[in-house]
């Protein structure tokens, strides 16, 4: 009766245990537990501790809060001028309503995707080739606007989609290489001219420069020597009338008037002497009294000159 009594004991224990850890429930942080009291929805556990009745409620389905990254399938997209182009995206979406989220839809997951695969085959649909790879923002915009109006129902906010990669045909590929390469080769063409007009531009007004700069040169140095010409002019003026003052003088004085006649008279003679050198003929005066007669009319000069000294 002792062993009865210990196995009943042992029993009620262990169903004790069972009930409290089927009341007791601890939910994590950025989680939401759905409760169905029997098969109906009752109550949205959120964090913390939380007490159910055991055999009565259970935990129907549990959802992260969290951010959630999606990454959605590539797939094959035609563009408004008929090309081909496979596009693959990540969608980020985050659980607002844990009710809507289990009882909206069978699979909100498959639901989402399905709806973002087939808004960006509509958005691509409506673009040209080159507008796709230009128009990224307003594609993700786009994708996102439409899938969060119906995804409001599955208890799911769309935060936002990114294109991870859009992948034209190989044959459009390299045709868009060749058109890159080519516009390249043309913008580094019209630089070259670009670079040659403005050397050429640079050389013209250095020259212009450079001729000016040297008339204005030899502008300064014509003026200059000028200048230098006068200024020598009006120093030998000056130098042959002190040195006439000085020989005015010097007449004044006595004995000047002879000095006249005799310096007079070597420079004739020395005049005839230098002809005489420089040719086979000896000049001779035809009249020798020439000499005093010239010697005469100095002499008759320097006198005349004396009232004005």
């Amino acid at each position: 009766m002792d062993i009865s009594f210990g196995n009943v004991s042992l029993i009620l224990f262990i169903v004790a245990l069972v009930f409290v850890f089927k009341t007791i429930n601890v939910v994590p942080q950025q989680h939401a537990w759905v409760v169905e009291r029997l098969g109906k929805y009752h109550a949205t556990l959120g964090p913390g501790l939380n007490i159910v009745i055991p055999f009565i409620d259970r935990i129907g389905y549990k959802h992260v809060l969290k951010e959630i990254p999606l990454d959605v399938p590539p797939q094959v997209c035609i563009t408004k001028d008929n090309t081909q182009l496979q596009v693959d995206g990540i969608l980020y979406f985050q659980i607002t309503d844990a009710m809507r989220a289990s009882y909206g839809s069978s699979n909100y997951i498959a639901a989402i995707t399905q709806l973002a695969q087939t808004t960006l085959r509509s958005v691509i649909g409506r673009m040209e080739l080159d507008k796709t790879f230009e128009e990224r923002e307003h594609i993700n915009t786009a994708i996102v606007n439409a899938i969060d109006e119906s995804a409001a129902n599955w208890g799911v906010k769309v935060l936002r989609y990114e294109i991870k990669d859009l992948t034209p045909p190989k044959e459009i590929l390299h045709a868009m290489q060749a058109q890159i390469t080519a516009e390249r080769e043309k913008r580094a063409l019209i630089s070259a001219s670009e670079g040659r007009k403005q050397e050429q531009i640079n050389i013209a007004n250095g020259e212009r420069e450079a001729q000016i700069a040297r008339s204005e040169g030899d502008k300064l140095a014509a003026i200059n020597r000028a200048q230098g010409q006068a200024a020598a002019i009006v120093a030998l003026a000056e130098a042959n009338a002190s040195a006439l003052r000085q020989v005015a003088a010097a007449i004044n004085e006595r004995g000047g008037a002879d000095a006249v006649n005799l310096k007079v008279a070597e420079q004739y003679v020395g005049a005839f002497a230098q002809l005489a050198k420089t040719n086979n003929s000896l000049i001779v005066p035809a009249n020798m009294g020439d000499m005093s007669g010239l010697i005469a009319t100095a002499m008759q000069v320097v006198k005349t000159q004396k009232p004005a000294a």
